[in-house]
This record gives C-alpha cells, structure tokens and sequence, in this order.
C-alpha cells in the first residue's frame, strides 16, 4: 500500500460578523499519521477562541512529547473537567488520527457525532461512550481507503436554525441526509465542509446563531518526492544508502554532481549532463538512467528555496529548477536523504558571498516552508 494522502479541508464563521470565532482547529502531520484537531470553546467572541486554542495546543504538545493519543485525550479531557463550572479555560473538543494505513481513530468529548464519508454514501459514525472519571467521552475507530473520509463539526452546526427554521436543531443524522443528497447530486467530496457551513448558516438565517465549524479530511493516494543530496557521512554506507534511496515509492531525484555519480556507480549507468538546458541563471541539469531528476546541489537548492513563494508564470520555461520545482510542488509527502559528508566548496568564500546556504541548512528551511503549505517532509540524515 503507497502513502495515503489526506486532504483537509476547512469552513468556519463566528457568531457575530466582526467577532471572533470560539471555534478553533488545527491539524499536522507525522511521517506515520495525520491528526485533526477541533475544540469549542466555552461562550463566543474572542474569550471563547482563546479556551479553544488554549486546548488545542495543549493536546499538540502532549502529542509532540510523546503521549500516546488517548493519553494525550485523558489528561486534556481530566483538565476540562477541573474547569467545568469553574472561571478557568474550557472547551469541548474532537481529536482524529488517521494513521498512513487508513487505521483511523476519533475520540470526542462534548462533540457532535462525526460523519463518515464513503465513495458513495455517507452515514454518522458510530460512537462507543465510555466514562473518564466523571466525564462522557466518545470514541470511534473505523479504516479509511481512498475516496473515504470524514466530517467534524461543532455545536453550532448541529444546532443550526433551532426555535426557527428548525424547531430542534440540525442533529448528525439530518447533516448527514444533507451530505448524502450533496452526494447523489455529484458534489466533489473536498467541497463538503465548505457546503454543510453554508447551509448551517442558511439555517440560523438572520439570527444571532452560534459559532459554526466543519473539518474535513479525505483520503487519496498520495503523490510522493524522495530527494537524495549530500554523500553519507561514512564512505562504508554508500552502497546501502544508494539502495535504500532506489526503494523509495514515487519520483526520484538527486540533488548534487557528487551524489549523483555514486547512484550512476551503483546503477552501473552512466551520468552525463543535460545538453538541452541552456538557462543563465539555473545551473545545468543531468541525465541519469533509472533516476527521475538529477540537479546540482547547493546552488540549486538555494535557487528552489528562492522561488517556492514566487508565481510559477514568471518562471524561466524550463531549467533544472522549475523542474525541481514542479517535482516538488506537486508532491504531497516529500521524502530527503541528506548525506553528512562535508563539502568543502560550501565554506568558499564565493558560496558565502553570493548568500548559497549550505546544504543542510537550505533543506531544513524548504522543509518549513513546505510543511507550512500541509505537506509532510521527513528528513533523514546519513
């Protein structure tokens, strides 16, 4: 099975036009999981998003430190409970994890029943609630393939037009006729978050209302980028490395003239340089039997990290950097192998004169960029 991508999507709206919103999410993105994140803090207005992202950052720091997901989910809902009543923070919230097997796992505290998404129909996610101490929690656990996937959402749509258009609210089962009819009707999958907000917001009409929130995640295959640049620290290792690089899933591309005579060694082809690239600006690119890209390192790597904000239609029509580029952007989980052995022309006065930042440096700051644009990037160095 290749990496599961999945795709978020997000609407949200406040209470009052102009105020803020007392919903808050947030999701990231390890090399063995996606996690969604969505809280509902206590009230409206500015004091009630700052409980909700007080909570969402606690539960992301539990996580980053290494708790496990439902020991992560207890300690923040046993937090939740001391403040229940109390002037302390408070919100509810929903936590999901999809692990890159589709094993997938909700857990909810105060929170609306989830929807699941299938290819052809959608259905409320079934919920076993058990007790934390005094508290009601709530937890699902199902299995995402491609073309599947879910629907969070806070009170605010799930009370969507109550003591108006609808006498009671908008529960989850009647979300999920909504979806359902989207569906029969063709609607795109990703778009479904953007039009059950909307209809939520058609429900409360010209009514105060609530703070309303939906979070979507839909699984895909995952388009995948394994970058290979830098010679590996012990000259020992190189065959391994090589060899590992090779097995990666997806586009394959290496990034540097040295690196790429060791994978033309161990591939027994030969490397020659690109004669049709002709760019002023773009070091020359190279051509390497069993490798999708092969470019220069440093230099090219600056170049790719100068341009990933720019707008691609000022690009020059082909280099070795918007192709690098292309590669990239289009990846969803790219994947480096950055070689320890030293350089010295990285130290050159040259490099330093002209702002070329050494390898590793330059990587660890396109990978900020691309996880900042939802991307997984995992690093590896040898």
């Amino acid at each position: 099975m290749g990496y599961l991508h999945v795709e978020i999507t997000a609407a949200s709206s406040s209470k009052k036009t102009g105020d803020a919103c007392g919903d808050a999410f947030s999701s990231f993105r390890t090399t063995g999981a996606t996690v969604l994140i969505l809280a509902d803090g206590i009230g409206s207005g500015i004091k009630a998003n700052i409980y909700a992202t007080m909570a969402i950052s606690r539960l992301e720091k539990l996580l980053n430190d290494g708790f496990s997901l439902r020991r992560a989910f207890t300690s923040l809902v046993a937090t939740m409970h001391e403040a229940r009543g109390t002037d302390m923070p408070y919100a509810v919230f929903t936590v999901a994890r999809v692990l890159n097997n589709g094993e997938t796992t909700v857990l909810s505290y105060e929170m609306p029943d989830a929807i699941f998404v299938g290819r052809h129909a959608a259905s409320v996610l079934k919920r076993r609630n058990t007790t934390l101490g005094s508290e009601v929690v709530g937890e699902s656990n199902l299995y995402l393939e491609a073309g599947e996937g879910l629907l969070l959402f806070s009170d605010g749509i799930t009370l969507a037009g109550i003591g108006g258009r609808t006498r009671t609210g908008w529960s989850s089962d009647e979300v999920c006729r909504y979806v359902n009819d989207q569906l029969v009707t063709g609607a795109e999958k990703r778009l479904l978050a953007e039009s059950v907000h909307r209809q939520a917001r058609d429900l409360w009409g010209k009514k105060i209302g609530d703070d309303c929130t939906v979070l979507g995640a839909l699984c895909r295959p995952g388009k995948v980028a394994s970058i290979f640049s830098g010679p590996p620290a012990d000259k020992e290792h190189d065959n391994r490395v090589v060899d590992d690089f090779l097995a990666l899933p997806g586009v394959k591309i290496v990034c540097g003239a040295t690196t790429a005579q060791l994978v033309a060694r161990r591939l027994s082809r030969r490397l020659q340089i690109n004669p049709a690239d002709s760019s002023l600006i773009a070091p020359p690119g190279y051509s390497l039997e069993g490798v999708d890209l092969v470019t220069e390192g440093a230099v090219t790597l600056n170049q790719l990290f100068n341009i990933l904000d720019a707008d691609p239609d000022h690009f020059e029509s082909d280099s070795s950097v918007t192709r690098l580029y292309d590669a990239i952007i289009s990846a969803d989980r790219i994947n480096f192998i950055v070689g320890g052995s030293s350089n010295l022309g990285h130290a050159d006065i040259a490099f330093k004169q002209q702002g070329i930042m050494p390898r590793h440096k330059v990587i660890d700051l396109l990978a900020q960029k691309l996880r900042s644009e939802g991307r997984l990037v995992d690093i590896k160095q040898v």
